[in-house]
């Protein structure tokens, strides 16, 4: 059953105040790059745990655990530029560390940070102090350390600066149309993240047949669980064995966990909304209608609908339905055409020769 959604409020400064597309620009990726950052650190944490429990794995089989995780993420041909195997090692290293990868954990939170700099007078000084606090810590030896001396703490780290940015931007940022840009990046980067751990599972490391319903399959699917922190929450719907349809089921469909795919879509549609002035259900762009239409199945349809459609297929259509909306905000809200040099100096020729013209 769907919840109630709870009412937002307007904002109040519209007609009086103007965006400009850059600080809107990087209110927006300003937020991603946390979001996804945290949702790395969770991925590469959890699977370094589930390593201990099969510390038997051979090369090929390390190989095969790793590689889905890098092409999830787009980045299996980068990595190989600089490396040659993929195990433990090297991916959770390529993935934290390496400045070349664009989606390592310190390149977002760099990025992150100077986005943040770049508009150091829109945000709070609680907000800029916690991503600098970030950053200097990612900058120094101790990181380093910490990381080499037990991943999970340095991961459980990431984890808390990006909490206590999101907790003080709550706290601190004005319900404005700020505040609805930072909203809008963080629920599209985490709808997008959850569907990609959740293909990852379904259709690249899908075990052998001996492997299902087995100690791996069980525990591979308690690693999708808690890499959207869904264990808890997941064991207190669902009282029973951690099954593959229920997991999917939940990561999908439910309406109130914060961190599945529907309540992701339910948010962005309002903060959508929000951001173009318009009345729920009103569309005047085929991206927003491809979403509202996406946003409809979700509300409609059941597990075993989408396994008849083909897991897959549905995840990304999802991916590719929200790439669009992307498409679409950048296009509306933050792009700014180059500008024309020769134009304006021909203009500003023009009007000078006008204006030094003797009135007849």
């Amino acid at each position: 059953m769907s919840l109630p959604l709870p009412q937002l409020p307007v904002t109040t400064h519209r007609g009086s105040e103007i965006m400009l597309s850059r600080v809107a620009n990087s209110l927006y990726w300003m937020s991603r790059y946390i979001e996804r950052a945290e949702n790395i650190s969770r991925l590469l944490d959890v699977n370094l745990q589930l390593m201990l429990d099969f510390s038997h794995l051979d090369d090929e089989q390390l190989k095969e655990h790793w590689l889905p995780i890098l092409r999830s993420a787009g980045d299996e041909e980068t990595f190989f530029k600089h490396y040659t195997v993929a195990n433990s090692r090297t991916v959770t290293e390529f993935m934290t560390f390496r400045e070349e990868n664009p989606n390592s954990v310190i390149s977002c939170l760099f990025a992150a940070r100077e986005n943040a700099r770049q508009i150091r007078d829109q945000i709070s000084l609680e907000m800029f102090e916690a991503l600098n606090e970030c950053y200097l810590f990612l900058k120094s030896k101790n990181a380093r350390e910490i990381w080499d001396s037990g991943a999970h703490e340095f991961y459980d780290q990431i984890k808390k600066y990006s909490h206590l940015f999101q907790g003080l931007t709550n706290s601190t940022f004005s319900r404005n149309e700020g505040y609805e840009f930072i909203q809008f990046g963080k629920f599209l980067e985490r709808a997008d993240k959850t569907t990609r751990i959740l293909d990852i599972k379904y259709h690249i490391l899908l075990p052998s047949v001996s492997d299902v319903g087995g100690a791996v399959d069980a525990a591979q699917w308690q690693a999708v669980l808690r890499s959207a922190s869904a264990l808890e929450a997941y064991r207190r719907f669902h009282m029973s064995d951690i099954l593959p349809r229920k997991v999917a089921e939940f990561l999908i469909f439910s309406p109130s966990f914060p961190r599945s795919i529907r309540y992701s879509l339910e948010r962005l549609y309002q903060y959508l909304h929000l951001l173009t002035e318009t009345e729920n259900g009103v569309c005047n762009t085929p991206e927003e209608e491809a979403f509202e239409k996406l946003l409809g199945d979700m509300r409609t349809l059941s597990i075993d609908d989408v396994f008849n459609l083909g897991l897959h297929e549905f995840l990304g259509n999802i991916q590719s339905t929200i790439d669009h909306l992307d498409d679409f905000i950048y296009q509306e809200f933050m792009y700014h055409p180059p500008t024309d040099m020769e134009a304006e100096i021909r203009l500003h020729q023009q009007e000078m020769q006008q204006q030094q013209q003797p009135a007849a």
